[in-house]
Parts: C-alpha cells; sequence; structure tokens
C-alpha cells in the first residue's frame, strides 16, 4: 500500500489496511460501521473504535450496549433491527455506527444488516467474542470445538451433535438456560462432559463457574451467559437409540467407540465401499481383524444373517465395545474374540470374506496370513491408511494369483458453523481388495 493513500485516510482506519483504496472511495460520503462492543463499554475498546463511536452523527444499538454518555443522537432498537434498516436507508448524515455485543460477524447483527441494505455500505470493528472470551477462562483452546446459539437452533439437534464432540460452546438464552440444558444432557445419558458457565464476561460482576452436569440443575445465572463443555478423558460416546437401523452405512455415530475418535472407527461411506466388495452371502463366514468398535463386523453380521462374523480385536476396551455395540444392534451371530493376529484365529472356521482394518506396521503381515486362511474363492479387502502400509500390502497381494483392486478414497462431509456450511475433509484411505482363486 502505497505512502499517499495511507495519508489520506484518517487516523483511525489505519489499521484496516486490507481494503482496496477503491471500496475507501465508494465509501465516501454517507459511511455506517457496525463496532463491537463489551461489558466494560467504551473503557474496553480500541483507540479507533471510541473516535468513531464519539464522533457519530446516529448510534443504533440494544439498550444494554448504548454508553449512558453518549452525545450524538441514539435509536434504541428493542430487538426490532427493521427499524435501523430503515434508518439507514433514509438517514443521509454522513457517520452512523451500529453497536454490537462482542464480534458483531459472530452470531451477531453484521450478515443481517449485510443481507438487506447491501455489505459495501459498511465497516466491521469487532471486539472480542464473548465465545472467545469463555474459553480464554476455562484456558481450552476452540479451534475444533462446536460452535452454536440456541437461540436459532433447536435445543433437540443441539444436543445430538453435542454427543459426539470433544468441545462445545454454547449461547444460551432465556427460555433455554444452563439448568435446562444440562436436564435434558442427562436424559439424553451424555453425561460425560465437564461444565463451565461464564456470566457477565468482560464486566466487574463477571464469574466462571465449573460444576458437574447434576450440580447444575439446581443452579441459577444472570442472563448473559455462555456455557463451555468439555468432554472427559477417555469417555466413549453413548449413542441415541436409533428409530430404525440401515442394513449397513450406519452412522459413525450409532456406535460407542473409543477416544480419541479419530481414525479408530470405519467410516461409514468406507464401510459400505467395503462391504460392498466383500460381497457378502446370507450364509458367509466373516472375519473382522481390527475390529475397533466393531461397526464393520456389526454390519457384516447382519447382512449375513444366516451366517457368522467375527470380531478380532487384541485391545481389552475395543473388546467391550464390540459386545456392547453388538448388544445394542441385536447382532446375536457376531462373536467377539480378543487376542493378537494370527494366534486369535487359529481355532476360527475357514471365512468367506475377511476384512482387515488398522494403521500398525504389521498390516503386510496380517494380510499374508489372513489370506493363506481365506477360502478359495473368497474375499479379502484391507483399508489402509499410511502410503508405506499401501505399498507394502500392494505389493504382497501382487505376489498372489489374485487380481487386486486399489481405491484411494476422499471424503469431505458438510458441517454448520457459524450458520454457514462448510466441508471438512477426512484423511484419506487406501481399499485393496482381492478374490482368491477358486
Amino acid at each position: 500500500m502505497s505512502g499517499e493513500l495511507v495519508e489520506s485516510k484518517p487516523s483511525w482506519a489505519i489499521e484496516c489496511t486490507s481494503i482496496p483504496a477503491e471500496r475507501w472511495r465508494r465509501l465516501d460520503g454517507q459511511q455506517i460501521y457496525i463496532i463491537g462492543i463489551g461489558d466494560d463499554g467504551l473503557e474496553g475498546m480500541t483507540t479507533q473504535a471510541r473516535h468513531l463511536v464519539e464522533t457519530a452523527d446516529l448510534i443504533i444499538g440494544e439498550e444494554a450496549v448504548l454508553p449512558k454518555t453518549l452525545k450524538a443522537e441514539t435509536l434504541v432498537l428493542h430487538g426490532n433491527l427493521d427499524t435501523a434498516v430503515h434508518r439507514m436507508m433514509t438517514d443521509q448524515r454522513a457517520r452512523i455506527v451500529v453497536l454490537a455485543s462482542g464480534d458483531p460477524l459472530f452470531y451477531g447483527v453484521a450478515r443481517y444488516l449485510f443481507d438487506r441494505v447491501g455489505e459495501d455500505r459498511f465497516l466491521v470493528v469487532p471486539h472480542v467474542s464473548s465465545m472467545q472470551l469463555a474459553f480464554a477462562r476455562v484456558k481450552e483452546n476452540w479451534e475444533e470445538a462446536y460452535l452454536t446459539n440456541l437461540a436459532t437452533h433447536p435445543l433437540d439437534n443441539v444436543v445430538e451433535k453435542i454427543r459426539v464432540m470433544d468441545k462445545v460452546g454454547l449461547f444460551t438464552t432465556d427460555e433455554i438456560p444452563p439448568n435446562a440444558i444440562a436436564q435434558t444432557l442427562i436424559e439424553r445419558e451424555i453425561d460425560y462432559f465437564s461444565v463451565y458457565v461464564c456470566e457477565n464476561l468482560g464486566g466487574p460482576d463477571e464469574r466462571v463457574t465449573s460444576l458437574e452436569l447434576p450440580e447444575l440443575i439446581e443452579q441459577e445465572f444472570a442472563p448473559l451467559n455462555v456455557m463451555i463443555l468439555v468432554r472427559k478423558p477417555n469417555a466413549p460416546d453413548r449413542p441415541q437409540d436409533l428409530a430404525g437401523q440401515r442394513l449397513f452405512g450406519n452412522p459413525d455415530d450409532a456406535f460407542e467407540q473409543s477416544q480419541p475418535k479419530q481414525g479408530l472407527l470405519t467410516p461409514s461411506e468406507v464401510r459400505a465401499m467395503a462391504l460392498a466388495e466383500l460381497d457378502i452371502g446370507p450364509a458367509s463366514i466373516i472375519w473382522d481383524i481390527g475390529a475397533g468398535s466393531g461397526s464393520m463386523a456389526i454390519e457384516a453380521s447382519a447382512i449375513a444373517h444366516q451366517g457368522t462374523a467375527y470380531a478380532i480385536e487384541m485391545d481389552p476396551a475395543d473388546h467391550a465395545l464390540i459386545k456392547s455395540n453388538a448388544k445394542k444392534f441385536g447382532r446375536t451371530n457376531l462373536k467377539p474374540i480378543i487376542g493378537k493376529a494370527p494366534e486369535a484365529w487359529q481355532d476360527l472356521p475357514a471365512p468367506d470374506c475377511i476384512f482387515v482394518g488398522g494403521t500398525g506396521r504389521e498390516v503386510r503381515k496380517i494380510v499374508e496370513l489372513a489370506y493363506e486362511r481365506l477360502k478359495p474363492g473368497g474375499r479379502l479387502v484391507a483399508n489402509v491408511a499410511s502410503i508405506e502400509n499401501l505399498a507394502e500390502t500392494l505389493e504382497s497381494l501382487h505376489s498372489t494369483d489374485g487380481d487386486v483392486n486399489c481405491r484411494m478414497i476422499n471424503i469431505a462431509r458438510g458441517t454448520y458453523q457459524m450458520e454457514r456450511i462448510r466441508f471438512d475433509a477426512m484423511n484419506p484411505c487406501f481399499l485393496l481388495s482381492i478374490v482368491k482363486p477358486g
């Protein structure tokens, strides 16, 4: 940016250097500023933001955020933003300021005003969001947290998303206070979170309370509060009871899982493709090696309703989860086997289908030994995550007489955050499949 352009701007605008010069020229004349303000009022603002407020011709905002010392004309909204839109469209004075709590672009008024007035009419000067302050007060990062506002999202939907999250930040409402949220979570058996309620953040009467969910039910809090939930270490999900279970491709959160979940459960999309490649029949014998929580074995046993699926897992905690998930899905033809390959399968009947999961260094060896036990005409599918495991396993399978199919699977799932949909990419994986010559 040239020196001339900087000198041509007012002093308060120098921080906003990312706005192109032509944009500044379009804003000459009437300018509308949306400025964030905290519970500490004007004193908590930057010098530039305070200058904008003190030199405004018209200041718009809810009564709670309007300082008492303002000299300009004020318009109190009383919850009606359409009144603000009308004044912005008809009042041609040079400088209009909209005061909004925290960050106006984070569950704030900015998006509403952009859509109705046109975003080119505005400059936004954010304050620290109360959500950001809340996570700072409890000393937790919020990079991967699920954040939402109960004023705009039904509690039932939010609670089921909380079920599988590690961290959650909630803007509560007068109608849905923290104790009501706690009651609903306990009723749904989502009781594996530590809870923080952060009240009046940034103000002189700020308070942060740490509680267990049952303790929270009898508590009352100030209307201005943010609720933070942090999953307790190693707490498995307790999925809701599904109204109808799919034959295969059930949602990941339908299964009880170990923590952390990332990479330890075969995703539903990969599961569906692997089951198709296994070509399971009604009476097939299936081995799921490295079964984890048992999702593959459970869905395979549903397809092979006259056969048997053996879920082979060496971790005792995951072995317990396989039993619990099998009971939940009513899969009586699933047999959990605890032990390390290949010893764990020595006494099992020869399989028609084998699925090998996991990310360990011994994948190639396990695939080779499992292939030896596979019936002629049987199918083996291996799901590997690293390029090294892919190369080694592919080399091993190419040494057999069968034809090897290899697929790289890239999946991105849509998720709603801050009123917008985004796509979170999952780790890519490689699906190898082979039919043993008969």
